[in-house]
């Protein structure tokens, strides 16, 4: 089947089994490997993408459903060798461990961040609730989410930077 479709502002056609997870061809065929393989049932959110602007977990759709549709991965969200504000504050702030769910927390983390500038705490931990993280407990992300847009922290002083 040709699936005509976008990907990070690309035109694509695309050949390939209406079968075929979004996930395993974006990995497997075209080596975009920011979106991950996690649970493979849309519970951990280390696949997560935007499908049309919208969340969503890769290694729930099928190539099939990509017809006309528009596909932005962690690839497309930044411009070349340049960091977005929101993957600068994930290193401020020391949001990172293995890096394994990263991607899509920040997937997730831009998108709310492109409706809402100023989140509040509990928006920030609605908008991660698909989003599964064993190493880092949270408390980093949330405060990067929450700092985007902060100078720096400077060294020695706390992470936690509040709004004024």
């Amino acid at each position: 089947m040709i699936i005509e479709w976008s990907l990070n502002g690309r035109p694509l056609k695309s050949e390939v089994s209406p079968f075929t997870r979004l996930l395993d061809y974006l990995r497997t065929d075209l080596k975009l490997l920011g979106a991950k393989e996690g649970c493979r049932e849309g519970k951990c959110g280390a696949c997560t993408i935007w499908i049309n602007g919208e969340v969503a977990n890769a290694c729930l759709v099928l190539m099939g459903q990509m017809q006309g549709r528009e596909v932005t991965t962690i690839e497309g969200i930044n411009e070349k060798d340049k960091f977005t504000p929101l993957q600068e504050s994930f290193l401020t702030c020391s949001a990172l461990e293995c890096g394994f769910c990263i991607p899509g927390m920040i997937m997730s983390g831009t998108r709310l961040l492109n409706e809402e500038q100023d989140p509040s705490r509990l928006e920030i931990r609605q908008a991660l609730k698909g989003h599964l993280c064993a190493c880092t407990g949270y408390q980093k992300i949330l405060d990067a989410i929450e700092g985007v847009g902060l100078p720096p922290a400077s060294e020695g002083s706390a992470k936690m930077r509040l709004r004024k």
